[in-house]
């Protein structure tokens, strides 16, 4: 088996533990022969058997059993079953000093196999990390030796694999092993602030031992291994103010009650040694800027007791006439200070605000001075902090009282009117000349002046108006009309003789009254309407009145009628006190064929002085209405209308009335003929010359009396149709009262003519119809059938009688075009 020979390192690493050697300084103290002395001591006695080697109790990466079997190192003549001493070191791991600086490969340890029996038949091999780069080995011997200087902090360790074999067959006598060369730390990196230069505040008066900050340096070197890692910290510069824990970095406050108004800034040196502190260490350094932050621990003060100000008279209200200023060496909102002025004498004319930008107290005048009533105001004015702390209230009040003077300067002021503005009245008409008012004004100053006044031209541009130069007195220049301007706005100005740039202005209002020169008169239409069927005591129509005079607020106009049409039988005037009235019916019922219309004066009264009025004629037209008062028809023509008839119809029946007429004028001149004829025939011919009007067909077949074919129409003789029977339609016409007494006999002898026919058995069995309304060839009229009349009153048009010639001149004069006044129809 392969043996890890350990000379340098193996010794330290066995010994330290027991003697608490020092690697480093042994390294570097004890001459090379010593050190070879002493790892050949400590390997006779392991491969002598006086001391056997455990295995280790954290053995890194054992790939297999055989390898874990590795571990135990059998000594000739011994069995793997002896008697083992617990160790402290790690048989596969081997040490290296970093930062080597010697002239010769460092050496680092030796394999061995049990098989190599010194004759050079076994050749060793290293692989792995830094193999034949930063480690060699004697493959003879099996010396490894490190060719670099390495250093831990950029690597810590190398994992490397060993191998035996056999230098004639090349094939290994024992299998692969692999080992760690662990480099061994020395005191090579200072502690470092990672975070430095560092920033900090703490409030300004804290106690003792209150928190700042806390630091942290960090040391590259191995924790793990002796003092190298470890950092103590102490304060280069900064104290006695503040302090540090040697442990932890945390930064304190050492003196009580430091002041932030003596010294705001403070600059501490933190320096973080390792070796614990102890000499020969190395440190680092990095620096602390700590900031004392304001609390309010001090109270505003005045820098003196009294200010004096001056003001002119003629200062504006709300212009500023002063600045103070307290002092508070606190820092921003510690430092913000509220002004207020002690209510005294003088201070209700003045006001004082703070200043956001310089905390400076502004004085603000907010009643005008008068130098002649008073010279000079005294007031006290106290500034306080905004934002108290309530630790410090044991210090005192944090507050401040200073008085303020304040002398006021005579100013050459200009005269002031006696009123803000004027108004003034004047009836129209007023004859040129008359005074209507008069303005006043003053020199208040000590020196008094004369007052000169005069109109402000672009204010009356017309020259309406005038003022006396020396009493003020407003006159009127022109006659003036209030329906053309009601109200005029003019300004008269106010000088100094001795110095006329001093001027003053104000604004007169003149109301121009009005005089009553117009009557009122009624605003509605003069025409309205009645109905047939209004009853006593109904308003027809609601009136109302105007007045061209622009008459104020509270005009009150007045409705009757004239004395002499007090009594009017007909119509009456109801006046309702509210500027309207209304048109009431005194009788029950109107004709329109008595009378159409009625004219009712009407008289209409204002209440202005003088008082004024007119009479108004309103003209009353009765119309027909229905039931609910709605206007029907106001035209003339309509009264001699039926009632309930158009006038399609009533001319409708009279076609049927003249068209009747006309049958019974044949029906007779044709019975006188048949008389006649009757001597010169026998009874059997008698039937020949009966008209059958009972017939249910035949048509103009059974009508042998007279040729009724010029009646008939050319239009339908062309179509060549051998009957033109109809089936009976049931007309509905307008019932109506008999036109004459002799329709009577009429009727009888048709009825004897239809009860004849129905016992006659050879009568057809239908109806005939024969048209009897064909004017014939040529006429103009074409049919005045009345199946084809229309039957709504307001389709008929009968203006194209008059285009028919002189015959029917008559019918057109009756039925021309009725003239209706739709718009009178409510």
């Amino acid at each position: 088996m392969v043996k890890l020979k350990k000379v340098q390192s193996w010794i330290l690493q066995f010994c330290c533990p027991y003697w608490n050697f020092n690697y480093p300084a042994v390294g570097k103290s004890f001459p090379m022969l010593t050190r070879n002395s002493l790892s050949l001591l400590l390997w006779f006695l392991f491969d002598g058997g006086l001391l056997t080697p455990l295995q280790s109790q954290q053995p890194p990466q054992i790939s297999s059993p055989k390898q874990r079997e590795n571990a135990i190192i059998t000594m000739p003549g011994r069995r793997s079953a002896a008697q083992r001493v617990k160790r402290g070191w790690v048989w596969n791991q081997f040490f290296v000093l970093e930062e080597y600086m010697g002239s010769e490969p460092q050496y680092v340890g030796k394999l061995h196999s049990d098989l190599d029996k010194g004759i050079g038949s076994v050749k060793y091999t290293l692989l792995g990390d830094g193999a034949g780069t930063i480690f060699t080995i004697d493959d003879t011997t099996g010396d490894i030796h490190a060719i670099k200087s390495l250093d831990r902090e950029e690597k810590p360790f190398y994992t490397l694999r060993a191998q035996a074999v056999d230098i004639v067959t090349g094939k290994p006598v024992e299998p692969e092993s692999e080992f760690i060369i662990k480099v061994q730390d020395i005191n090579d990196n200072e502690p470092k602030f990672l975070d430095g230069p560092y920033v900090a505040s703490v409030p300004e008066m804290s106690p003792v031992g209150a928190y700042v900050l806390q630091v942290k340096a960090t040391d590259a070197d191995d924790p793990t291994y002796g003092s190298s890692a470890r950092v103590v910290y102490s304060i280069l510069q900064g104290q006695p103010y503040f302090s540090i824990d040697p442990k932890t970095g945390v930064i304190r406050t050492a003196l009580p009650n430091m002041d932030r108004e003596v010294k705001e800034q403070y600059q501490v040196l933190i320096q973080a040694k390792d070796m614990g502190g102890q000499l020969g260490g190395l440190a680092g350094t990095t620096t602390v800027n700590i900031t004392l932050t304001d609390v309010n621990d001090n109270p505003p003060r005045f820098p003196k007791s009294i200010f004096h100000l001056k003001v002119p008279e003629a200062s504006p209200v709300g212009s500023p006439i002063g600045k103070i200023r307290a002092v508070d060496p606190d820092f921003g909102r510690n430092a913000e200070i509220e002004y207020s002025i002690v209510p005294g004498d003088g201070g209700n004319l003045f006001d004082i605000k703070t200043d956001d930008d310089t905390q400076e107290g502004i004085i603000f005048l907010i009643k005008p001075l008068d130098f002649e009533t008073k010279k000079a105001y005294t007031f006290k004015v106290e500034a306080t902090n905004v934002h108290l702390d309530h630790r410090f209230n044991s210090v005192g009040p944090f507050k401040d009282i200073a008085t303020v003077k304040i002398n006021v300067l005579d100013v050459d002021e200009p005269p002031v009117f006696s009123k803000p503005f004027y108004t003034m009245e004047v009836y129209e008409d007023t004859p040129t000349g008359t005074i209507i008012g008069a303005v006043t004004a003053q020199d208040l100053d000590i020196g008094t002046s004369p007052i000169q006044y005069s109109i402000d031209a672009q204010t009356d541009a017309d020259n309406n108006f005038v003022v006396d130069a020396n009493e003020g007195t407003v006159a009127t220049n022109a006659l003036l009309d209030r329906e053309s301007t009601a109200q005029f706005n003019i300004s008269i100005i106010a000088s100094k003789v001795n110095n006329p740039q001093l001027a003053s202005l104000v604004k007169i209002i003149i109301n121009v009254l009005d005089i009553n020169e117009f009557p009122p008169e009624v605003y509605l239409p003069y025409e309205t309407s009645v109905c047939e069927n209004a009853k006593p005591g109904q308003i027809i129509q609601i009136i109302g009145a105007v007045d061209r005079d622009m008459s104020p607020a509270g005009q009150i106009f007045s409705f009757r009628q004239p004395p002499d049409s007090s009594a009017n039988p007909n119509f009456t005037i109801h006046d309702y006190k509210n500027n309207t009235a209304g048109i009431q019916a005194q009788k029950h019922g109107y004709s329109r064929r008595q009378k159409e219309f009625y004219l009712l004066p009407v008289v209409v009264e204002d209440s202005s002085y003088p008082i004024q009025s007119s009479t108004s004629t309103l003209t009353i037209r009765v119309c027909r209405c229905d039931s609910k008062g709605v206007v029907l028809s106001c035209n003339v023509e309509a009264i001699f209308l039926p009632v309930g008839l158009s006038t399609g119809a009533l001319i409708a029946i009279l076609l049927c009335i003249i068209i009747l007429l006309v049958i019974v004028v044949l029906y007779v001149a044709l019975r006188r003929q048949k008389k006649k004829d009757a001597l010169m025939t026998s009874k059997e011919d008698i039937r020949d010359n009966v008209i059958h009007y009972d017939d249910e067909g035949g048509g103009e077949e059974d009508t042998q009396a007279f040729d009724i074919g010029a009646l008939r129409n050319p239009k339908v003789i062309e179509e060549h149709k051998v009957r033109r029977d109809i089936k009976p339609e049931h007309l509905c016409l307008p019932r109506q009262k008999p036109p004459s007494e002799f329709n009577t006999d009429i009727r009888d002898f048709i009825n004897e003519k239809l009860q004849e026919h129905d016992a006659d058995p050879n009568a057809p069995p239908y109806d005939s119809l024969a048209t009897y309304a064909y004017e014939g060839t040529g006429s103009v009229a074409e049919t005045l059938s009345s199946i084809e009349s229309q039957n709504m009153e307001m389709e008929q048009e009968y203006d194209f009688l008059s285009d028919w010639g002189p015959h029917f001149k008559s019918l057109a004069e009756m039925f021309g075009k009725e003239n209706y006044n739709l718009d009178k129809i409510t």
